[in-house]
């Protein structure tokens, strides 16, 4: 029941919302009353209908703007269901950093409470200090005073009613905690002779800044108020400011929290003193007599603040491809198969599989500490928590089986930790009860009494596993060879660059489906289980290893999948491994759905890395040498990470670098295993190549785009770094990036960009083009088609339906090939065809979905099958069409089964040696504006061009295309993975771990899929597009670094710093890209100000 969870057991629940004392909505003269259980949504309402006309009075100024406020208070949902005094409530009792308190606190807002014996009216600021209610007191209603129009009793003097709101979040529309708001109300007066603006009185009030709850700045209200409003003035309130506002110890960035503070006092007061003397004397008349000073029409008024606004919501994308009818219907933008199932929620998942009768469910138990032996495991209470049926462990592992969880060629992971456990994480035990709920709640009972005596410190930092040469080993044919010579082309360069080091977190999956399974106990030992998997194949047989069973016992199904990016490849398997354990051991079915905080704690994630590189250049910017020493975080055990080295330099190549020398260690840690995530050590790979780029034109204060022109790769210089370079014709990338150029208007937009930058002076803008180069490998993948009796078609692949439109291109494929029959009067067969669910037992050899090539393999290898069908019917359906003429599908079909003909063929398909890998080609250009003030960064304008070759279906591959983009936006400037100091990962929720929305992706997307003609070694001459555009994020990171160069050369000429160069991180969050900004620009701007003005005053 909301955020804060109670853990005890209740039977009922009581709706407060029908009890009319706390559901009233009152309006008179004196305000607005709003009861209690009101929700937010209704109370938002009601404030905008007290301020619906065009010409707005002072309280419905005020009115208006808390609305407003209001409405990025969490989603339309939260706001639906949830109350203002609830909201207050968790403000008050749980320092919840709280909206509503923050801008009722400036409103000068009051609350009722009653007892049995008393009613008390308090004033907001009184009832967040007092103690939390007790259970025999009720918060009934919080009223907002109404603000009168200030009569002015001089003619030598205008007054007006000044508020504002502000808030810094990482979504800038709501659904994120804000790192600080505020609100600020002022009676602000001009006198007529002088002009001077003088402050009668303010309220000033701070919160969600990491202190208990919402403040009013007393302080510095007192001294601002009666002021005249300088340059001076403005500079010590700024400072009183920045003392009272100070998050207590243990807030995360509370520097930046801090300056916040300080940013959005200057943003309201700046505008009124900077042009003072510019303010005519008709100024205030233009907007009549109940007019208010608002802070955005004085902006407007005011150059040097200038603060443009953004469209809320993406407002434009346009979509650029060549459809063909060469492989009808292949290569048509078909709807996505399941669309509608999807969208109306009737698709069937496996927590929507419906529970058979005595199933129990699973919660794990998870490890806090990253090395220890586990000396017990039990309940706070002596008997079991109310609905536990059984708590399973290692122990509970038949004789006959072993204790593995998942594997992969590189290596296994325990199931369950024995008497050591070796990662903050790692499963312990698993709950299970007969609700989901009891089970969850059961595993928070759980106390685990840990013995760290004796036992050597565990490893947690790459520095710390170097030390100990804590390493895996890397197989030889998945360490690639380096090229060229680095010493003679270090010994060529004009320039040398050496040393220099960059660091690269990691990233959570966040598929919308979190890790799940069903496993049903079957006759004769068997298994039956569900599991939410992108290699069922592999769950499949470790389950067989766990239960000592033979495969055969084992039935792994999995019909679809809300989501992988690698997240449901190994670290599915422990999941259905645990509940099929559970299951054989109970004798009861038993099903699982881990909680988002369970499954970001286990998910393991992107692999964090240390890179450190030399780089030889030349005058020109022509790179002669990369030198490359990599550390990789691969966790406690190998899982997918010995491949990193052979991942990360198919897409690191993607520049001519002269030679390339690298030394890629594997790390081994007491941190969780990192997996396989969407382009795993391509993303990172791709990243570090653009980074050396920056630095080097940087370095000879070049335009970076120019740096990056000169080093693309010729056909010669490909073929050097890449053996899957392919035929000449293949090579794309030189035609894109020029076409991207121009259909973005790139050399036009960085013009413009400059004269943005020339004429602001509280928001930059960056602009950055990018290549990418990725290579991928095509993997041996199964295929069977049988054509019932009516004459429709079932199929069944390796691959799995992720969301990625996996089914949707096989079925146009079935179409195709089945269309080589050319029966009379058919159109296309795409309708009689359904892709059915992977089943272990009838589909075998069917590997891993991974790598963005499963959808041309499985296609492939339902045309093989295909093409076996279409060649066992066409003898009958040409010996038909001489006695008949005309020979329909329908007539054909039921003929084939009275002759007996076998309708069902199997194929697996084995892609060439010489042409399993090859190379994927794109572009994008993206422009970043930068608030210096709060640090937020805006995506005004991302252009994608990506080559899928002869795209199998253009609208799922668009999908691809910006969804990959959109992911790798989240890695580079949002998703804050942290962890706490025994490495337990502590953004383990929505609250704390923010990915991309519609109001943090581009504000305009233009994607082209470029056509790159015959491919003769690909399937239909199509190319994969699932992971390679997540690489063309980087044009948006370094938009926003070039941005920042533009602040801080700013501040150099303020006399902030010293030098303008700087090292940027991943991921580019506000209080990272404020830092750079500079923490105190704000002061040091008015220092350079009050300086400049005292000069020429002198002058």
């Amino acid at each position: 029941m909301g955020y804060y969870k109670d853990l005890q057991h209740y039977d009922n629940y009581i709706n407060l919302c029908y009890v009319p004392e706390l559901s009233i909505i009152g309006k008179d003269h004196t305000g607005i009353e709003i009861g209690a259980t009101v929700t937010i949504s209704k109370a938002i309402k009601a404030l905008k209908t007290e301020s619906n006309g065009e010409f707005l009075s002072e309280s419905e100024m005020v009115f208006k703007k808390i609305a407003v406020q209001m409405e990025k208070i969490a989603t339309q949902f939260v706001r639906n269901t949830g109350s203002v005094g609830g909201n207050l409530m968790m403000a008050q009792k749980n320092c919840f950093p709280s909206d509503i308190a923050t801008i009722l606190l400036a409103a000068g807002s009051f609350v009722n409470i009653i007892t049995d014996t008393m009613h008390e009216k308090l004033s907001l600021e009184d009832f967040l200090e007092r103690p939390p209610l007790d259970s025999e007191s009720i918060l009934t209603s919080v009223k907002i005073p109404k603000w009168e129009p200030i009569k002015n009793d001089s003619s030598e003097k205008d007054c007006k009613m000044l508020f504002e709101t502000y808030r810094a979040a990482p979504r800038p529309l709501g659904n994120a905690l804000p790192y600080l708001n505020a609100a600020f109300l002022a009676e602000v007066c001009r006198w007529k002779s002088s002009g001077a603006i003088t402050l009668n009185k303010c309220m000033l009030a701070f919160g969600a800044y990491g202190t208990r709850h919402s403040i009013r700045a007393r302080e510095v209200e007192e001294f601002l108020t009666g002021k005249k409003l300088t340059l001076d003035v403005l500079y010590e309130s700024i400072k009183l400011v920045g003392a009272s506002v100070v998050p207590e110890d243990g807030t995360t960035s509370s520097a930046y929290r801090s300056s916040l503070a300080v940013g959005f006092l200057f943003d309201f007061l700046g505008p009124l003193i900077d042009n003072v003397a510019k303010i005519s004397n008709h100024w205030l008349d233009n907007y009549g007599s109940a007019a208010i000073f608002t802070v955005d029409e004085v902006k407007q008024k005011h150059d040097q603040l200038d603060h443009v606004k953004v469209p809320t919501l993406l407002s434009l994308s346009k979509h650029v491809f060549e459809v063909t009818k060469e492989y009808h219907p292949v290569g048509e933008p078909v709807k996505k198969s399941g669309a509608a199932l999807q969208a109306s929620g009737e698709a069937i998942f496996v927590d929507d599989i419906p529970s058979p009768m005595n199933c129990l469910y699973g919660a794990f138990i998870y490890s806090t500490k990253p090395f220890a032996k586990v000396k017990s495991i039990k309940f706070k209470s002596k008997s079991l928590p109310f609905g536990v049926a059984a708590l399973i462990c290692f122990k509970d592992i038949p004789k006959d089986g072993e204790n593995i969880g998942s594997k992969s060629i590189f290596g296994a992971e325990p199931l369950f930790a024995d008497e050591m456990t070796r990662y903050a994480g790692e499963r312990i035990a698993l709950v299970v009860a007969d609700t989901q709920k009891h089970a969850d709640v059961a595993s928070n009972l759980v106390v685990v009494d840990y013995d760290m005596e004796n036992l050597e410190p565990p490893i947690l930092t790459l520095e710390e596993a170097v030390k100990r040469s804590s390493f895996f080993e890397v197989p030889p044919f998945f360490y690639p060879k380096e090229v060229g010579d680095a010493s003679k082309g270090m010994a060529e360069a004009d320039h040398k660059i050496l040393s220099a080091k960059m660091k690269l977190g990691s990233q959570y999956y966040f598929y919308m489906e979190n890790q799940s399974a069903l496993a049903l106990p079957d006759e004769d030992n068997c298994l039956v289980v569900y599991s939410s998997s992108q290699c069922p194949e592999f769950s499949h047989s470790t389950i067989a290893r766990c239960l000592g069973l033979p495969e055969h016992n084992v039935r792994v199904i999995t019909r679809r999948v809300g989501g992988g990016f690698g997240g449901k490849a190994l670290k599915s398997i422990p999941v259905a491994t645990a509940c099929a354990l559970a299951a054989h051991t109970l004798q009861r079915p038993v099903r699982m759905y881990l909680n988002r905080k369970t499954d970001m704690i286990m998910a393991g994630g992107r692999h964090p890395m240390e890179i450190t590189y030399s780089v030889g250049f030349k005058y020109s910017g022509k790179i002669t040498a990369l030198q490359l020493d990599i550390l990789i975080n691969a966790g406690i055990s190998p899982d997918i990470s010995p491949a990193m080295p052979h991942n990360m330099l198919g897409a690191l190549k993607k520049y001519d670098w002269g030679a390339l020398s690298f030394d890629i260690k594997i790390c081994k840690t007491n941190h969780s295993s990192k997996s396989a995530m969407r382009g795993p050590g391509e993303t990172q790979a791709s990243f570090i190549a653009e980074a050396v780029i920056e630095h080097v034109a940087s370095t000879l204060s070049m335009a970076v785009d120019s740096v990056r022109s000169i080093n693309l790769h010729t056909y010669d210089s490909l073929k050097m770094f890449y053996v899957s370079s392919g035929e000449a014709h293949e090579y794309s990338l030189t035609s894109m990036w020029d076409k991207i150029a121009m259909s973005s208007n790139l050399n036009q937009r960085t013009e413009a960009v400059k004269e943005f930058n020339r004429s602001n002076v509280w928001k930059k803008r960056g602009i950055s083009r990018v290549p990418v180069v990725h290579e991928v490998m095509v993997r041996p993948t199964p295929g069977k088609v049988g054509i019932l009796s009516d004459g429709s078609v079932i199929v069944e692949v390796g691959g799995i339906e992720l969301g990625q439109g996996l089914w949707t291109k096989v079925k146009q494929m079935a179409a195709f090939a089945l269309n080589a029959i050319r029966c009379d009067g058919e159109g296309v067969l795409l309708d009689k065809i359904r892709v059915i669910q992977s089943d272990t037992l009838s589909l075998i050899q069917g590997g891993f979905t991974s790598g963005s090539t499963t959808s041309e393999s499985s296609c492939e290898a339902v045309r093989l099958c295909c093409k076996t069908l279409v060649e066992r019917l066409t003898p009958l359906k040409e010996r038909l069409q001489v006695q008949m003429g005309s020979v329909r599908w329908e007539m054909l079909i039921p003929q084939a089964y009275l002759e007996a003909l076998n309708l069902s063929a199997n194929s697996f398909f084995v892609p060439d040696l010489n042409s399993m890998q090859y190379l994927n080609y794109g572009a994008a250009v993206s422009e970043v504006e930068v608030n210096l003030l709060t640090g937020e960064t805006t995506i005004l304008r991302s252009d994608i061009i990506y080559d899928c070759g002869k795209s199998l279906n253009p609208a799922v591959d668009l999908g691809q295309i910006e969804g990959a983009f959109v992911q790798g936006i989240g890695f580079l400037m949002l998703e804050d993975y942290t962890t706490n100091p025994d490495g337990l990962v502590v953004s383990d929720s929505t609250w704390s771990y923010k990915i991309p929305t519609i109001d943090t992706i581009p504000k305009q997307i233009n994607v082209e899929i470029h056509n790159s003609g015959h491919h003769k070694n690909r399937v239909l001459s199509s190319k994969a597009c699932g992971e390679p555009p997540l690489l063309l994020a980087a044009s948006v990171y370094f938009a926003a670094q070039a941005a920042i160069k533009e602040a801080r050369k700013q501040m150099r000429s303020w006399g902030c710093i010293e030098q303008p160069a700087f090292n940027f991180q991943v991921p580019a969050i506000m209080p990272t890209v404020k830092e750079l900004c500079g923490l105190d620009s704000v002061e040091r701007y008015l220092q350079w100000k009050i300086g400049s003005e005292n000069s020429s005053k002198l002058d």
